[in-house]
């Protein structure tokens, strides 16, 4: 590190109570000229200073889960979708697990109506089975309810998949 960065790091270090995590993911970010203050706060763990040390890295607009009420897993969810350009924060809600935004990402990839399933009540398994649905053109309403279990939507879509042969 460099005189500055040194000093930016000196100062982060007195001012807040770090591990030795933390303060590694600082000195990365200093050393690759990123602006650390984005995320060297004690609020954020090492794994989300690292998911949003490598936003900043790839030039990513990272406010948009540089929170900590996202986990790292979250994180990792919304910079996925910032990186491969689909709209983030369509899904980039804490309610959602990062195994749910996943689902609503592909989604999105696959240009369905995600807000179909969209819905926190619904786990990663059963938003699978909807977006299968969506993508393979069949009307999901007859199992979108999230008292169906993944096995007894997965049954539903496959009968009606088979009968739009």
């Amino acid at each position: 590190m460099n005189k500055e960065q040194q000093a930016i790091y000196d100062k982060l270090i007195s001012e807040y109570k770090f591990d030795e995590r933390q303060k590694l993911e600082i000195i990365k970010g200093l050393e690759k000229d990123l602006d650390v203050s984005i995320y060297a706060k004690p609020e954020f763990d090492r794994e989300q200073m690292l998911q949003i040390r490598v936003g900043l890295h790839f030039n990513l607009d990272v406010s948009i889960y540089a929170k900590p009420e996202f986990t790292a897993r979250q994180m990792d969810m919304i910079f996925l979708g910032l990186r491969y350009g689909v709209d983030a924060s369509v899904y980039a809600n804490p309610e959602f697990t990062a195994h749910q935004m996943l689902q609503i990402y592909f989604g999105l990839k696959n240009n369905v109506d995600v807000t179909v399933y969209m819905n926190p009540a619904f786990d990663e398994h059963q938003m699978e089975q909807i977006l299968s649905g969506l993508i393979h053109g069949i009307d999901v309403s007859s199992y979108l309810d999230p008292n169906f279990t993944r096995e007894e939507m997965r049954k539903i879509r496959l009968q009606l998949e088979s009968k739009n042969i």
